[in-house]
C-alpha cells in the first residue's frame, strides 16, 4: 500500500495548530523527558498484551473511537517490535505529547505521530498519523518559506480535504430533499467536456475528453493513470484514484457515508461526464488490498 491506513483530517488539522504555534518548541527538563518516555514504554506494552482497553483512548471527535481501535489492532498484528523499541522523538505540547518513530507495515517503513493527552498523571492515547508537516522547523521571521512534505502527500491532502467537503455536501443535500437530489448536485459534465474540448482543441472532441481525463487525474489529482485503448469506437482507461483509497484509510468518512453512497458519487461523476462526451460508460473495480483499489473506465460508442 502506498498509504498508511491512519490517515485522518480532523487530528491532522489540531497537529497542525499545534505545530504551528511550536515554531521555537520549549526545552524540557530530563526528567519531563524521561517521564514522557515512560508513557511510551507503557504504551508499547499495554500494545503487545492486546491494549490499551477502550477507557484509555480519548480520540479527538467519539466517533473516531471504532476506527482508532481498529487501526491498533492492525498495528499490533502486523509489528515488527524490534523497531518500537527505539527511542522515539518526543514533542510535548501542553497536556499533550506526540512520539515521531518510524515504523514498517506491509514492507513500507513511515514516519508516524503518535498522540497521547495526560489527565491527572494518566495518559490516554488519542491519536495515529501517518501525515507530519514540520512546521516548527519554519526559519526564523520574517518567513516566505515553509517546511514541505512530498508530492504524493500534498496530493493525498488535497483529495482528502476535497472528499470531506464533499461528502458534507451530499449528506446535506440527500437529508434536506433527497439521495437522487444529492446525487444530481454532482453532475459536472458539460463543464467538464467543455474543458476538454478547449484545453485540448489539436484532437476531435471525444477523444480529447480521453485524454484530458488521463490528464486531469493523473496531473492535477495525482492519480496512478494508464491510458490502454483509444480509438473512434472504444477507449479504456485504468487508474487507481485516491477516492477510494481515502475510504479505507481516513477514519471519518466511514462514519460520514456509507461505501455503497460514496461510489455512487462516484460512478454518478464519471458517467455524466461520459454521456456529455459522446461516450457510454461502463466501471469496473478491482480489489487488491481494499475495495476498488483499481478502477477501469470502459468508455463506448453509443451504437
Amino acid at each position: 500500500m502506498k498509504r498508511s491506513p491512519y490517515a485522518a483530517a480532523a487530528a491532522l488539522a489540531l497537529f497542525l495548530m499545534a505545530a504551528s504555534l511550536q515554531a521555537s518548541p520549549p526545552a524540557r527538563s530530563g526528567g519531563q523527558e524521561d517521564g514522557d518516555l515512560a508513557i511510551w514504554k507503557e504504551f508499547v506494552a499495554a500494545l503487545k498484551e492486546g491494549g490499551p482497553a477502550s477507557d484509555r483512548v480519548r480520540p479527538y471527535y467519539e466517533e473516531l473511537r471504532a476506527p482508532i481501535l481498529g487501526y491498533l489492532k492492525i498495528a499490533r498484528e502486523k509489528a515488527a517490535w524490534a523497531e518500537w523499541e527505539r527511542t522515539p522523538e518526543i514533542h510535548r505540547v501542553g497536556d499533550h505529547v506526540h512520539f515521531l518513530i518510524p515504523l514498517t507495515f506491509d514492507g513500507q517503513t513511515t514516519v508516524y505521530c503518535w498522540t497521547f493527552v495526560v489527565d491527572g498523571g494518566v495518559w490516554y492515547f488519542r491519536h495515529l498519523e501517518a501525515i507530519n508537516i514540520r512546521l516548527d522547523k519554519t526559519g526564523p521571521l520574517p518567513a516566505s518559506t515553509f517546511p514541505d512534505v512530498d508530492e504524493v502527500t500534498k496530493a493525498h491532502i488535497r483529495e482528502e480535504n476535497g472528499w470531506s467537503r464533499e461528502v458534507r455536501i451530499f449528506n446535506l443535500l440527500a437529508e434536506l430533499k433527497d439521495k437522487p437530489f444529492a446525487l444530481d448536485a454532482f453532475k459536472d459534465g458539460n463543464g467538464y467536456f467543455l474543458s476538454a474540448k478547449t484545453w485540448v482543441p489539436f484532437v476531435e472532441p471525444r477523444r480529447a475528453f480521453i485524454l484530458y481525463a488521463c490528464w486531469e487525474q493523473a496531473n492535477l489529482r495525482g492519480n496512478k493513470v494508464t491510458l490502454e485503448r483509444l480509438d473512434d469506437d472504444e477507449a479504456l482507461i485504468r487508474m487507481s484514484p485516491y477516492y477510494f483509497r481515502l475510504y479505507e484509510e481516513s477514519a471519518h468518512l466511514a462514519q460520514q457515508i456509507s461505501f455503497l453512497d460514496y461510489a455512487a458519487i462516484f460512478e454518478t461523476i464519471w458517467k455524466d461526464r461520459a454521456r456529455a462526451a459522446g461516450w457510454d460508460l461502463t466501471i469496473e473495480y478491482g480489489s487488491e488490498g481494499y475495495r476498488a483499489s483499481e478502477v477501469r473506465l470502459l468508455f463506448k460508442r453509443p451504437a
